[in-house]
């Protein structure tokens, strides 16, 4: 089947529905990701998946059902959505946040799903319950320490470097930057070919709506999977030629070559099916941050 039905819905809600109140029927959603060959049975049990796991809720309308981002969901929407359509690294104030723990044994399932969130948030380890990040990440590191209920477990840290190496040797050390530059290498190969021959495509009006918003969701779904491996470091610590610069930048070429079609087709969808949800009335396709005005 290719993609992991959650994982596509997770896609759809973030460059979509979250633009449109949150909020879909479950009909509709079952049509969008019947384009990527996904069934319906497949789609409702991701969905009820999402609901157990606190992404989104449901809510009845008559005998139709709709599924809405909760408060948790839209929070990592919007901290996905930052760090996916941000083109240029962050500046660095030079510090560095260490939040260390010791959890005991018997809480291993805890100290796992810990590490998966610091993992995602872009915290690098050098050394067991030790882990660093150069961005300021004090409000995510509060709401897991919230979440997790851990305050007896973890101290956190703002703190500089004072050697005896240079800042550069932690970045060696918490993160496999060449690893990252590779998959970056991947990307581009791989989608600067296609985004050639779509523009030329679409240039000629011979690419539809539907396989427009087939293409776009599937590059901001490949795209999002940097999130899990590039912690996103301020330029100051990159190397000086950074292949996650020339992705970003072809991401957001290619994006805006087919974000028109792509939100028409979806909008078809939406509103045939929506009578009870609207598009987020502030919300306006021209102020999505990759579409040049």
């Amino acid at each position: 089947m290719g993609t992991n039905t959650q994982s596509m819905i997770f896609t759809i809600y973030g460059d979509y529905i979250r633009n449109y109140g949150s909020k879909i029927w479950i009909g509709s959603l079952i049509r969008l990701l019947k384009e990527f060959g996904h069934n319906e049975q497949g789609v409702r049990v991701a969905v009820s998946r999402m609901v157990k796991q606190g992404w989104i809720q449901s809510e009845k309308q008559g005998n139709k059902s709709y599924y809405f981002l909760t408060d948790r969901g839209v929070q990592r929407m919007d901290e996905a959505a930052n760090r996916i359509y941000k083109m240029k690294p962050n500046e660095w104030d030079g510090k560095w946040r260490i939040l260390m723990y010791t959890i005991p044994e018997d809480k291993r399932q805890l100290r796992d799903d810990l590490r998966k969130e610091l993992l995602w948030s872009g915290f690098g380890s050098f050394s067991s319950g030790c882990w660093i990040s150069p961005n300021d990440l004090e409000k995510q590191i509060n709401r897991l320490i919230e979440k997790y209920d851990i305050d007896e477990y973890v101290d956190f840290f703002i703190s500089e470097y004072k050697g005896p190496k240079e800042n550069q040797s932690l970045v060696e050390k918490s993160w496999q930057l060449e690893e990252i530059e590779n998959k970056y290498e991947e990307f581009i190969e791989k989608y600067s070919k296609q985004f050639i021959v779509h523009q030329s495509i679409i240039s000629r009006g011979e690419m539809s709506d539907a396989d427009c918003f087939v293409e776009r969701t599937n590059l901001v779904h490949e795209y999002r999977k940097f999130l899990f491996i590039d912690p996103g470091l301020p330029k100051e610590l990159l190397p000086s030629k950074w292949n996650g610069n020339h992705a970003a930048l072809l991401f957001s070429q290619y994006y805006q070559v087919l974000a028109e079609p792509a939100s028409r087709f979806f909008e078809s969808v939406f509103q045939e099916n929506n009578d009870l949800c609207r598009k987020d009335e502030t919300y306006d396709a021209k102020d999505h941050p990759l579409i040049i005005k």
